[in-house]
């Protein structure tokens, strides 16, 4: 008799458990639903990288930060650059693997009052930029595939800045050093 009971009540509380798990579910698909039309992850550089080989680049660990007058900068990594900084590249004289991504997302910069001396923050989304490292792929850009990608605030949409994977190839020249890279990762 005790064993009914306890069926009972493992029965419950598993329909319980099933209903809030569509509950949840349902309620993010409707938030999904509420995003801009254009999706972000649609957006590609002509003859070049898609924003839908970095999905998940708004979770990725942080390289570093930086700010100029105008934006504040956070630079992020997935898991394969991460590790790569961690055992020493570019520094120890290993390139970056294949697979290594990063992504620079940037804000308008202004200031925020509330905080003492008046710190600076993000503001508006402006640009992200992605690099990819496939050195077959990318052979003709050092390995490296780059996009650039800018966003309108007042259309709430993503679009492509230049062409062709070697966007950024240019002005990446002068970190060869560093396996083309500019960002050392931050001590922790």
């Amino acid at each position: 008799m005790k064993r009914f009971p306890s069926l009972l009540m493992l029965t419950m509380l598993a329909a319980a458990v099933l209903l809030g798990g569509q509950a949840i579910v349902a309620q993010n698909q409707s938030q999904n639903q509420s995003l801009p039309q254009s999706d972000k992850y649609a957006v590609q550089i002509p003859d070049g990288l898609s924003i839908s080989a970095f999905r998940g680049y708004e979770d990725w660990a942080v390289i570093a930060v930086s700010q100029t007058d105008e934006l504040v900068k956070a630079i992020l990594g997935n898991p394969a650059m991460i590790e790569a900084y961690r055992t020493g590249a570019p520094g120890n004289g290993k390139p970056f693997p294949d697979g290594a991504r990063m992504a620079k997302i940037m804000w308008s910069r202004t200031q925020d009052p509330t905080q003492p001396g008046g710190a600076s923050i993000a503001g508006g989304l402006k640009h992200i930029d992605f690099m990819e490292k496939d050195a077959k792929r990318f052979a003709a850009s050092d390995g490296w595939g780059y996009a650039q990608i800018d966003y309108d605030e007042a259309t709430a949409k993503f679009k492509p800045f230049g062409t062709g994977v070697d966007c950024g190839a240019a002005c990446h020249k002068v970190a060869a050093s560093t396996d083309y890279v500019f960002t050392a990762y931050g001590r922790r």
